[in-house]
Parts: structure tokens; C-alpha cells; sequence
């Protein structure tokens, strides 16, 4: 196509340049959507403690938004089959603003998770309806092309948010002023799509399944609540334990009951699981949702509490992984686009990814970061091949109809891995840690190197986070032996998942890529994706090939 877009695109098509023009918004709303989490990540430690949280504190700022993204991902993905997708976008983008600014004024830990939350909404809505919108634009066959754009962006948040996090700690703003960071940032997108977004909306009747979305919120949200609390506010075996998995379980049920039986309108129609590679690409998503999120996230706690850095050199060690995931990212996406082969660099990725995570498994408040930097680089090369990847071989499966639940589908479950990752390894960082702490206190106080006396002084839990530097030098000692040793250990138990995750991708069938959006073909929802009638060029191609 001509970059310089003399005439007009083919019915449903867009030329090179309104494609750039486009994604130029589009790549801003992702890079607000990824900062969200990125800046606040290495300024977790001092929002916890400047507001008297624990670790549970800690996990839940981070589960709110993933629990919320989780939730409404699936309904964003739903409503981009039915209204406009650019008005989306844009209703997203101000939600999320919102929150930020609620995040950034609260005065207290029940406040900023319930701001956390309500972002989390329209993180939910940017996560999905980018790649919905992304999709409806170019074809899987090309997609390629443009994932080297996504890939710097995701890149460019990533090491940028942690940096960025890290120097506004540091500097008189405080950690306040990583919620409002974003919200410039979320204006400039909803003025550029506003003026380069323009896609045909298709009016039908609108049935939104408010039943099934309310119901799988639901029953996500006491699973979640369940594996954070259980075994510090209460026991695992024990009345609120089966009161909280019982009720998820009957939410659950009853909302894959109306999912198949009641909706018109489905937010998730069950449908999409009868193809093979949608079903195993969800399943390898759960996974990997659990390594990635629920691992990584606890990076800049072992950095910071257990390595002694501040949040701007924390931030700067991220560095290593992203870098990984920016080469994987491009390199996989552009060598995908010339041959139409996608299935070995998800194989490939997660033998990075299993390699990564558990040379990590190893690691502790001792290891050279010299050995550190090198597991994070490869576990970021295998994640920059896998992620993407899986979500692309689902569109290329799917029916039109269905293009924009199919994507949020698949984020949708990696997102509840990651929720889940994340509040049960939390959980375990939690125990590990107070445990390790209060052995090595013990230790201290029988050695006679500090006094009961002193402990009472601080009036300090060993299940919060303190501030080191307020430490006397013996108990910091303790905190990030405890810390190091910990987040090694949860690594270890990420390992599994990832295992599990490239079982699923092996069984996943390669079938060529698509040369044509869909847009406009005459396939209904839940016809086969393989009709005749849907891409004769597609099939040719890959035929040839």
C-alpha cells in the first residue's frame, strides 16, 4: 500500500499511512495502560510504608487493578463487537484518568486499593480493545509488521516506569505523583484518536450479558480473596475457607450456566472453545499469566528490601529483562510476517521462559546481580516470543463476529493467572517472610545482639514492611535475608505453571496466517473460521507456502 495514501482504500481496508496515523494513538493509550503498573512498581515499597501497610497491603495495590482488568476485560471485549470502537478507546482512557487521580490524593491504604481497583477498569478496557482495534485494521498476515511498534512501546513502558517511578520517589513529588505521570499521556491519546481512528461500526442489536459479567466478577473475586487472606487472617482449613471457595465455586457454575444456556449476548461465548488452538492458547495463558505477573511483580521488593537499592536503581535493573523482551518482541514479529510461521517462537519462548524462571528459582539477598541480570534478560526473551504471539494465533482462528471477545478471552485469562499468581504467591511471600523474620529476630534476641526491650521500642510486626534505613543494623540484616531467600523461592514455584504452559503450546495446530482483516466477511458468529467464503487469499497463501 502506498505510505502516502493517494486514493481511497479498499471497502473495510485502511491505507499504510491511516494505519500509522491510527496506531499512533492507539500505541499511546497501551503505553498509559502499561505505565500503570510499571511506574508504581518500584514505589510500592515506599507507598506501603509511608501509609502503615503489610505485605498483604503490598499484594492487594497490585491485585485490585489485575482483579478489575480481569473482570471487565471480557466485557470491553464484548462491547467492541457492538459499539463504537474509537468511543471506547476514549471511555477507557477516562476512566482510567479518574482513578489516577483518586490513587494519587488517598490518604490511606482502603483508599488507594479502591482507587487501584477502579483504574483497573479502564487498564481492563486499553488492554483489550488496543488489540481488538489493532486487529480490525491489519491483517493477522501483517500484523507482524506492526507488532515491532507494540513491542517498543511495551518495551519503552517498561523500562521507562520503573525509572520514572523510581526518580519521582526520590525527588519532593513523592509517590503521588506516579498516578498522575500517566494522565497527560492518557489526554494526548484520546485527542489523537479522536482525529486519526476511523472504523466502520456495525448497529445490531445491543444485549449486554450484565447477568454473566456480574457473576464472573464475582466468583474471581472470592477465589482471590480467599488464596491473599488465607493463612494470616485465617486458616486454610477453617469455616471462611469453605464459605469463600464454596461460593466461588456456585458463582462460577452459574455463570457458565448463563453464558451457555441464558445470554443472547455472551461475554464469553463457550462457543470459541470448541477450536482447539482458542482452547489450549487459554489455558497456556492461564500459565503463563501466573509465571509472568505473579513472580515478577515481587522483583522490586527483592531489589529494594532485599538488595538495599533505591527505587531509581531498582528501576534501572529491570532493564535486563525488558531489553529481552524488546529483541523477542521485534525479531519474532518481523520473521513471523515474512514466513507465516508462528508456532516454533512460541515453543521456543517458553523454553526461554521455564530456563529464565528457574535459574531465578536460585537466587537470593546474596547472588551478584552480575548472575541476576542474565536470568532476567533470558526469562524477558521468552516472554517478548510467547505473549503476543498466543493472542495473534487465536485471531487468526476466529470469526470475525467474535474477534473482539476472542482477543479479550485470551487476555482475560492471563490476567486471572495473574491475579491469581500474584495474591497466592503473595500469600506465600507473606508467610515466608514474617516466619523468616521472626526466626532470625529470635535468633538475635537469644544472642544477646538486641534486647526485648528494643523490639517493644518499635512496636513493629514482623508481617509489615518497614523502612530499612530505620532499622538498627542486626534486624535489617534479618529483613533481607528473608526478603532475598523468599522471592527466590517463588520463582521456584512459577516453574510448574510454566512447564504446564508449554505443554498446551505444543499440542496448539499452526495454521497459516490470514491476509485480510475480516472486516466486511460474510461469516456469521460461530461459523467456521476455515469457510471458504472468509479468506480465499488466506488459504491460498498458506496453501503456497
Amino acid at each position: 500500500m502506498s505510505t502516502t495514501s493517494p486514493g481511497p482504500a479498499a471497502p473495510g481496508q485502511m491505507t499504510h499511512r491511516e494505519i500509522l496515523e491510527a496506531l499512533t494513538g492507539l500505541l499511546l493509550a497501551m503505553f498509559v495502560a502499561m505505565l500503570s503498573s510499571t511506574v508504581v512498581s518500584n514505589a510500592l515499597p515506599a507507598i506501603v510504608t509511608d501509609l502503615h501497610g503489610s505485605q498483604t497491603g503490598y499484594t492487594w495495590v497490585v491485585v485490585a487493578t489485575l482483579l478489575t482488568m480481569t473482570a471487565t476485560t471480557p466485557i470491553w471485549g464484548k462491547l467492541a463487537d457492538l459499539f463504537s470502537k474509537k468511543v471506547l478507546v476514549q471511555i477507557a482512557l477516562v476512566v482510567f484518568s479518574a482513578g489516577s487521580i483518586v490513587a494519587a490524593m488517598a490518604p490511606s491504604m482502603g483508599v488507594l486499593i479502591g482507587a487501584r481497583a477502579f483504574q483497573g477498569v479502564g487498564v481492563g478496557g486499553l488492554t483489550a480493545l488496543v488489540q481488538v482495534v489493532i486487529a480490525s485494521m491489519v491483517s493477522p498476515r501483517e500484523r507482524g509488521r506492526y507488532s515491532g511498534y507494540i513491542g517498543a512501546v511495551f518495551a519503552t513502558a517498561t523500562v521507562s516506569g520503573p525509572l520514572l517511578g523510581g526518580l519521582i520517589v526520590d525527588s519532593p513529588m513523592g509517590w503521588r505523583g506516579c498516578f498522575i505521570v500517566g494522565i497527560p499521556v492518557a489526554a494526548l491519546a484520546f485527542v489523537v484518536l479522536q482525529k486519526t481512528l476511523h472504523l466502520p461500526t456495525i448497529k445490531r442489536d445491543v444485549k449486554i450479558d450484565y447477568a454473566g459479567a456480574t457473576l464472573i466478577m464475582a466468583g474471581i473475586s472470592l477465589i482471590l480473596v480467599w488464596v491473599s487472606l488465607a493463612g494470616t487472617s485465617f486458616d486454610w482449613l477453617s469455616a471462611t475457607s469453605a464459605a469463600l471457595v464454596g461460593g466461588s465455586v456456585v458463582l462460577i457454575g452459574a455463570a457458565l450456566w448463563v453464558e451457555a444456556k441464558v445470554a443472547t449476548e455472551p461475554v464469553i461465548p463457550l462457543r470459541l472453545f470448541r477450536d482447539r488452538t482458542t482452547a489450549l492458547a487459554t489455558a497456556a495463558s492461564v500459565m503463563i499469566g501466573v509465571a509472568m505477573f505473579g513472580a515478577t511483580v515481587y522483583l522490586s521488593q527483592y531489589f529494594q528490601l532485599a538488595r538495599g537499592m533505591s527505587p531509581t536503581h531498582a528501576g534501572l535493573m529491570s532493564v535486563a529483562m525488558v531489553g529481552g523482551l524488546l529483541v523477542s518482541s521485534i525479531v519474532s514479529g518481523r520473521v513471523i510476517t515474512r514466513t507465516g510461521r508462528w508456532k516454533r517462537w512460541l515453543v521456543g519462548g517458553m523454553l526461554f521462559v521455564i530456563a529464565g524462571i528457574a535459574l531465578l528459582g536460585t537466587i537470593d539477598a546474596t547472588t551478584s546481580l552480575w548472575v541476576v541480570g542474565p536470568y532476567m534478560a533470558l526469562t524477558g526473551i521468552g516472554l517478548g516470543a510467547t505473549m503476543q504471539n498466543l493472542v495473534l494465533a487465536v485471531q487468526n482462528n476466529t470469526a470475525p463476529a467474535d474477534l473482539g471477545a476472542a482477543s479479550s478471552v485470551v487476555a482475560l485469562f492471563r490476567s486471572i493467572g495473574g491475579s491469581a499468581g500474584v495474591a497466592a504467591l503473595g500469600a506465600v511471600l507473606a508467610h515466608q517472610v514474617t516466619s523468616g523474620v521472626k526466626e532470625g529476630i529470635d535468633g538475635l534476641v537469644r544472642a544477646g545482639r538486641i534486647s526485648q526491650e528494643q523490639l517493644v521500642a518499635m512496636q513493629h510486626s514482623t508481617g509489615d514492611i518497614p523502612k530499612l534505613a530505620d532499622l538498627p543494623a542486626p534486624i535489617r540484616a534479618v529483613y533481607e535475608a528473608s526478603f532475598g531467600e523468599a522471592v527466590g523461592h517463588l520463582f521456584l514455584v512459577a516453574v510448574p505453571f510454566a512447564v504446564v504452559a508449554f505443554a498446551c503450546i505444543l499440542f496448539i495446530k499452526e495454521v497459516p496466517l490470514r491476509t485480510a482483516t475480516g472486516q466486511g466477511a460474510p461469516v456469521a458468529s460461530g461459523e467456521p473460521v476455515d469457510h471458504p467464503a472468509y479468506d480465499v487469499q488466506g488459504a491460498a497463501e498458506g496453501a503456497r507456502r
